[in-house]
């Protein structure tokens, strides 16, 4: 009898341990736990810790609520301005109602892929090149806007970041670009120098009215020229001249030949020889 009642014991024990071995279930911090009983979804979902549930009637699937990455392959798009490239993007996601990611899709990763890449080559259909490659910041927000309308509220699915990671353009493209900025710089370089330009004949109109006030201005500059270039050990040295000196001598000349013409008309004196008609005698300078 004994014997016997320490047999039922032992099996009661095997069947109590087995049952919790079947209802026992462990419930990660990161996770939420869904119990299906008899394939109807209970509404309580599971926090995370030990959690019970009934043997055979019921099963829990178990849902990460971790932000997931997925990586969204190249795609071929063309642009608003008939531009072929390859863009290739990253979509960040993570899910906020556990019971219809379940329920409501088969496969939310794959489903998540699929929608990032038509989202994409829609979005950049859209898009200008000259957009895509200065404000990528507009092209991720609306591409997450985009992503995240058919996932939010059916699958329950939260869209946090969309990031285009890269684009590729073809070479006849990039070599167009890149003339296009090498003119570019050479305009404003251009630009530059003129402004330079300008300013500098500013400076000099300035400074040369400030002098025009001060009759040995230019004397002193005169002669902090020649020291600037007698500074240098050079075997010639250049000394500038006065444009109005030239100008007086030229006048002079200019007066010489004025009376000697006259003087071969008859209409001034006349030297002891008779000279012949129509030349003209050139008086020496003045010194």
């Amino acid at each position: 009898m004994t014997a016997a009642v320490i047999t039922i014991v032992v099996v009661l024990a095997v069947i109590v341990l087995i049952a919790l071995a079947l209802s026992v279930r462990m419930v990660q911090q990161y996770e939420r736990g869904i119990v299906f009983r008899f394939g109807r979804v209970l509404e309580a979902v599971r926090a995370p810790g030990l959690r019970l549930i009934v043997p055979v009637a019921d099963r829990m699937a178990k849902v990460s609520m971790q932000t997931t990455v997925v990586g969204v392959p190249p795609q071929g798009a063309i642009t608003r301005d008939n531009v072929t490239l390859t863009v290739d993007a990253v979509v960040y996601y993570r899910v906020v109602d556990p019971v219809k990611v379940l329920v409501n899709v088969l496969d939310y990763h794959a489903a998540v892929l699929q929608v990032a890449q038509t989202s994409m080559r829609s979005v950049i259909g859209r898009t200008d090149l000259d957009t895509l490659l200065s404000d990528r910041e507009r092209v991720n927000t609306e591409l997450k806007n985009v992503i995240d309308a058919p996932t939010e509220q059916p699958w329950g699915l939260l869209v946090e970041r969309v990031e285009v990671k890269d684009v590729a353009l073809p070479d006849a493209m990039k070599r167009s670009m890149s003339r296009q900025a090498e003119a570019e710089r050479e305009r404003r370089a251009r630009v530059i120098a003129a402004d330079a330009e300008y300013q500098a004949s500013r400076r000099l109109a300035d400074a040369s009215k400030t002098m025009s006030q001060t009759p040995g201005a230019f004397q002193l500059r005169l002669l902090q020229t020649v020291v600037e270039v007698a500074a240098e050990k050079n075997s010639t040295l250049v000394m500038p001249f006065p444009v109005e000196l030239l100008r007086f001598f030229d006048q002079i000349i200019q007066g010489g030949a004025t009376i000697a013409t006259a003087a071969g008309d008859g209409r001034g004196p006349r030297s002891g020889k008779d000279e012949p008609a129509g030349k003209v005698t050139q008086a020496p300078p003045a010194r």
